[in-house]
């Protein structure tokens, strides 16, 4: 699109009529009026420039150049787009991969825990007004499975999830179109797209969405990329992300009893083991207890989140992977977390500066300095990094797209910088008057699946 500009144009005067004389003073009065004006004009710009997008929180008001909202960094002034939701009946396999071979995983057993993510981002893509019913008009495609609670849930073996991938994949010709570009695949756990073995020759160009960024250390090569990948938020239990009462209420920092937590299990991981060493040497500092997940003594849902809150630092160290949902947490209970795990990536880093809500420590130098560190930080500048992650903690709750503030708003706004408007494969080929065809020449509306995958 072209731009129209107005020029102004100064017409002299050939006239000899009697008329003011124009002076050198008049002429720099005139200059001096221009100048006022648009600097005064430039000043109101950027003043209602500054607040049209910016998130309002109901919270108290607080410096928010932390958070710089969506609009403002290129990612257009509103969401537009269209997302096609395959139906788990529409491709023979997708149910499988959704409630296990003898569809005996429910909903309700996925949407608990830290992989939740994988159905709620399906049921919210379901009710949201970006769904499309029709292929030929979407930007991208959301294919529906649940695959690591099947699999922690015995509904498929890793082989079975393998095979049955494969087999959906080739009944999906809008995924041969665009070589997989414009597919969304949800891996909601530390061990990422690595749960289809073969993702790397099959879902290499597809949209991966991940609360996992780094998995070098058990496998040679990362399943995540950070120019089409998304990294999203972990599933933080209903019950603290829920407006209104929730299970735990922050406390002062006066009356809470450490100085910093960490509430996790060893499982054989230096740093974690460390935390629990230095427990040991300074309880009255630092709470470490030995969490029980089963039997009688598990910790409670309210429980957990009551020994989280009474710590003014929450540390958050690597476990399997690099992620951990206890960053995500804090944030509810209202503790400074700390992370202690050096890969580890973060969601919306275009928007959000981590460095005013959070600390990212050395793993390397877990030890009593750590300790003196956070002791040296005083409660005032606590507050504020409290204060700040309370106005974005919104953005960790996977709630419609209704909502100005959310996980999901979030993913929607990433997603649109990841359409193509051009998708192409190497199985796909174009004809002068625009017809898609495949190496036989024939036009896309008349592919048959099944069809075989590269």
């Amino acid at each position: 699109m072209g731009s129209l500009y107005n020029k102004n144009r100064v017409f002299g005067s050939s006239s000899t009529h009697s008329s003011p004389t124009c002076t050198r003073t008049h002429q720099i009065g005139a200059l001096a009026l221009i100048f006022t004006t648009f600097f005064l004009t430039r000043l109101l710009d950027q003043s209602f420039n500054s607040t049209t997008f910016q998130y309002k929180s109901q919270n108290d008001a607080v410096s928010q150049d932390f958070y710089k909202g969506w609009p403002q960094r290129g990612y257009g002034t509103h969401l537009s787009l269209k997302i096609y939701v395959y139906d788990e009946n529409e491709i023979e396999g997708l149910r499988q991969l959704m409630y296990g071979r003898d569809a005996k995983i429910s909903v309700d057993m996925c949407v608990k825990g830290q992989w939740g993510t994988q159905v709620k981002i399906h049921k919210l893509l379901l009710q949201s007004r970006f769904r499309t019913w029709k292929k030929e008009e979407a930007d991208l495609f959301f294919v529906p499975t649940y695959v690591k609670c099947v699999r922690m849930s015995g509904g498929l073996t890793d082989k079975e999830i393998n095979q049955t991938y494969v087999k959906v994949l080739s009944q999906m010709p809008y995924f041969r179109l665009s070589g997989g570009r414009d597919h969304i695949f949800v891996f909601p756990s530390g061990a990422g797209a690595h749960l289809f073995k073969s993702w790397a020759t099959y879902l290499n160009r597809s949209i991966i969405l991940t609360p996992e960024g780094d998995r070098t250390d058990k496998r040679d090569t990362s399943a995540f990329n950070t120019w089409k990948d998304l990294i999203i938020p972990g599933n933080v239990d209903d019950g603290m992300t829920t407006q209104g009462a929730r299970f735990v209420e922050p406390l002062p920092l006066s009356k809470r009893k450490h100085l910093a937590n960490f509430l996790g299990r060893a499982q054989g991981k230096i740093g974690r083991l460390q935390l629990i060493n230095l427990s040991k040497q300074f309880p009255d500092k630092l709470e470490s207890p030995e969490l029980k997940f089963s039997g009688p003594d598990k910790l409670g849902r309210k429980d957990y989140f009551q020994h989280l809150g009474n710590a003014k630092f929450c540390l958050a160290p690597r476990g399997e992977s690099s992620w951990t949902l206890r960053f995500y947490e804090s944030f509810f209970v209202e503790c400074v977390p700390v992370i202690l795990s050096d890969q580890v990536e973060l969601p919306f880093q275009n928007v959000v500066d981590y460095t005013q809500i959070s600390i990212k420590w050395p793993s390397t130098r877990i030890g009593r300095e750590l300790l003196e560190y956070l002791e040296s930080i005083p409660d005032k500048e606590i507050e504020g990094m409290i204060a700040r992650g309370r106005e974005v903690r919104c953005l960790w709750v996977y709630s419609p797209d209704s909502e100005p503030c959310s996980a999901f708003s979030g993913i929607l706004w990433e997603l649109q910088r990841k359409v193509r408007q051009f998708h192409q494969s190497t199985e796909t080929f174009w004809l002068h008057n625009g017809s898609v065809v495949n190496r036989n020449l024939m036009e896309f509306n008349k592919w048959k699946p099944p069809m075989p995958l590269p």
